[in-house]
């Protein structure tokens, strides 16, 4: 009788399973970007790049712009407060694609395994409305998503608990049966208390491993 029930709770685990769902970040899991990685041939002074990143363009002055801030406003709010970078502000999203050192591969290999099983994968990105245009042209691993949130286009930004009821009705998720990936802790937290499965992606190139673990262990 107990083998019976251990053979019927595993059925039924496998058959859950199928209806398992992804929801992805991009910046992190898919894609290696950072401003450095553009602006370190531009700063030849080391503390010069690092006030800069810090304190003219920063990650809070571009996160407004994932917010679906224009890049015309934001340049205009900041140009007057550092005057003497306004070269560089300027170059800061006309150069937005070489700030990508590389994609993932780990990623895309994970993102092909998980649509060659029929696994419904999304998008839930924090990405400019304007910078993120022409990114499925350059990058075609994102045409397999089933659908994307992109920050910017919908004015709505995680952490904030607004962009995950978002996803949650525009894919027609149950956050019980959607497994989040993002590596970014805040954001994890926040996918949490909207009652996502979450991994937190620390090093992409472990992604197979910790969907893989999840999978065994999601509904246990």
């Amino acid at each position: 009788m107990i083998y019976i029930q251990i053979v019927l709770i595993n059925y039924y685990i496998k058959i859950e399973l199928q209806f398992m769902k992804f929801l992805f970040d991009l910046g992190g899991v898919f894609f290696d970007w950072d401003p450095k990685y553009f602006f370190k041939d531009i700063f030849p002074d080391p503390k010069d790049l690092e006030f800069f990143l810090t304190k003219v363009c920063n990650d809070s002055w571009n996160l407004k712009q994932d917010a679906g801030r224009t890049i015309n406003e934001a340049e205009n709010e900041i140009i007057p407060k550092f005057p003497s970078y306004e070269r560089q502000i300027r170059m800061y999203y006309t150069n937005h694609r070489r700030m990508i050192k590389r994609t993932f591969i780990e990623s895309i290999e994970a993102l092909n395994q998980l649509k060659h099983y029929n696994y419904p994968c999304y998008v839930l990105s924090n990405w400019s409305a304007e910078t993120f245009k022409g990114m499925e042209d350059d990058y075609d691993f994102l045409n397999q998503f089933d659908g994307m949130i992109i920050s910017g286009e919908d004015k709505l930004i995680k952490p904030d608990s607004a962009i995950y009821q978002l996803a949650i009705h525009r894919f027609d998720l149950d956050p019980k049966m959607t497994i989040f990936i993002d590596d970014k802790l805040v954001n994890v937290q926040a996918a949490k208390k909207n009652g996502f499965k979450t991994i937190h992606l620390i090093d992409p190139t472990k992604i197979k491993e910790k969907i893989n673990f999840f999978l065994k262990n999601a509904l246990k």
